[in-house]
């Protein structure tokens, strides 16, 4: 695993994504030189497949193609690499006109996308992964046997390129045993020779109960410092999932590990990225709005934008600017209620711009006011937090930044609508307020792309 800008990303990622990358570049290059019968263009010449395989690839980060939570059948990566590939080749198609050799590379575009998604299917199935699992697996040894020992296993199972599981070190003691016997190891050697003996790179400790002379601490320090990485349960979830399982987390946790750095320079670079980024959101959206307002006014009698009050950073209550969606009458009762499957509440229209996230482009105002920022936590009704701060432990660290109009809960979980959906949501939420940088920024921003197009997660 490495740190890239405070972003954990697997050496297996890294290694796929760089083939990929040079088979792109390759694939652009080779469709001119073969359909053109030209010999191999000036390097200057070679500009346009250079940003045509850069675009791919930031493209396929933002439909997930790389993301290690998932194991993808090769039917959804076929389906996420053309669409992917659909929006890079005519992103480069409009940006070639201005390179050197662009003319060419406009020729031939439709044989290089094609070469590309057939060779991006035969590198990463065929090659890659078998390459990967090979000669750069990660193996990795839990210590413990019990549920939370199962729940490591798990998430594992979920797709994790370049991670072996080794096996189970068993504890000395009456430890409840909830993993295959036959995958337990340890029982008559020490952890540290085992560590060894197996050729072991991280040890992830999975035992609730640590008191009491439970785990083997001299030989963890030994294992420690002899370059073996030992991880507790809260960071693997977080390293592994994006996300910081409540139920392993204490306050100690938050106070004493990494991150959480909110310093001026991360904040005067965040603003000066929303205040960007939205100023060229208003006027290539302009359109949008404009006719989206139109199409309410004509719908439904009522205001066309909707005004709702929400908790914003250190808790400060704002009033939320939205498309109006719902009828003007869906809260006549006064009481604040989520959105359900098939609300009835919502008109035909709303129904549209919720699914296409239109609905929220009035809270570009929002930014601009600096209320809100383009990415962090969404932001909730008061009666909500009231509520869920009771609830659920360290509810408020999600309002220790600006919320945003998307967020790595809403590219990552799904809609939620009950208090459960809300932890898992928070999850994600803390995680983001502890890592986030402007590259988690950028990430979010792509995979919110995807979000859009296939309508995940709307109601």
């Amino acid at each position: 695993m490495i740190s890239f800008l405070r972003q954990n990303v697997a050496a297996a990622t890294l290694l796929l994504l760089a083939a990929e990358l040079s088979w792109l570049v390759i694939a652009a290059i080779g469709a001119i030189i073969f359909l053109q019968r030209l010999p191999i263009p000036e390097p200057l010449h070679a500009a346009p497949a250079f940003v045509y395989a850069f675009l791919i690839v930031l493209f396929n980060i933002g439909f997930g193609v790389y993301r290690r939570k998932e194991k993808l059948a090769r039917s959804s990566y076929f389906t996420r690499v053309c669409i992917a590939s659909a929006f890079g080749t005519l992103l480069a198609y409009l940006i070639a006109d201005w390179l050197p050799g662009g003319e060419l590379f406009r020729q031939n575009v439709g044989a290089a996308a094609l070469l590309a998604i057939a060779g991006q299917m035969t590198l990463r199935h065929t090659v890659m992964l078998p390459l990967v699992d090979t000669l750069l697996p990660h193996r990795l040894l839990v210590l413990g046997t019990g549920a939370q020992a199962k729940q490591v296993e798990a998430s594992l199972a979920e797709g994790n390129v370049g991670v072996k599981l080794v096996g189970f070190f068993a504890l000395e003691g009456n430890e409840e045993v909830e993993v295959a016997p036959k995958r337990i190891i340890g029982r008559r050697e020490t952890l540290e020779h085992a560590v060894r003996h197996h050729g072991v790179d991280e040890i992830v400790v999975a035992v609730r109960q640590q008191r009491g002379g439970v785990l083997p601490l001299r030989d963890l320090l030994a294992c420690r410092l002899n370059g073996v990485k030992v991880t507790d349960l809260a960071g693997f979830f977080e390293r592994v999932h994006g996300h910081v399982p409540l139920d392993m987390s204490r306050a100690s946790w938050f106070i004493y590990g990494d991150g959480y750095r909110q310093n001026w320079l991360r904040r005067f670079v965040k603003r000066s990225f929303d205040l960007v980024v939205v100023g060229i959101l208003v006027i290539a959206a302009l359109p949008v709005i404009m006719f989206t307002a139109l199409l309410i006014a004509l719908e439904s009698p009522g205001t066309v934008i909707y005004r709702q009050k929400r908790v914003g950073r250190g808790g400060k209550v704002f009033t939320l600017l939205k498309f109006r969606s719902m009828t003007m009458d869906a809260e006549k009762d006064g009481k604040a209620a989520w959105a359900a499957v098939n609300d009835a509440r919502i008109t035909r229209i709303g129904r549209f711009i919720r699914r296409t996230r239109i609905d929220e482009l009035p809270q570009l105002i929002n930014v601009l006011r600096g209320e809100m920022s383009l990415v962090g936590p969404r932001p909730e009704r008061p009666e909500f937090v009231t509520m869920l701060s009771e609830q659920i432990p360290f509810y408020a660290v999600r309002h220790s930044v600006k919320p945003g109009i998307t967020g790595w809960a809403q590219v990552r979980h799904c809609y939620v609508a009950t208090v459960d959906d809300t932890v898992k949501k928070l999850e994600y939420d803390i995680y983001y307020v502890k890592n986030n940088s402007l590259l988690l920024d950028l990430l979010i921003l792509l995979e919110t792309v995807r979000v859009v197009l296939l309508g995940e997660g709307a109601r």
